[in-house]
């Protein structure tokens, strides 16, 4: 009886199970809310706590904030969630006849 060694393999080398892929940490999108001369406080306090999970203190203070300095942000998101917050609260502004502007920019 002969003995036989491992199976050899050809082809090219395995790659090394040390090797860790890096993985780019997503960018980040500011989402933020203009103030303009119509639409209420209370309607824009109410956009915060709706679609950005805001308590009313938060929600004021944001709110405010947008009143007297022109623009406020309302949170930080990736690209997808910052886009779909953007679009939701523009339609919900139009569906109660209000100018409110709301817009995404890269942090």
């Amino acid at each position: 009886m002969t003995k036989t060694g491992p199976p050899v393999r050809a082809g090219p080398p395995l790659p090394s199970s040390k090797v860790k892929p890096k993985t780019k940490r997503p960018n980040l999108y500011r989402v933020l809310i203009l103030n303009d001369d119509y639409t209420p406080m209370e309607f824009v306090v109410h956009v915060l706590e709706k679609f950005f999970q805001k308590d009313v203190e938060a929600a004021t203070k944001i709110m405010l904030h947008v009143h007297h300095h022109g623009i406020g942000e309302c949170g930080v998101f990736t690209y997808e969630i910052a886009e779909t917050k953007v679009t939701q609260v523009m339609d919900f502004a139009r569906k109660h006849q209000h100018p409110l502007q709301c817009v995404m920019e890269k942090k």
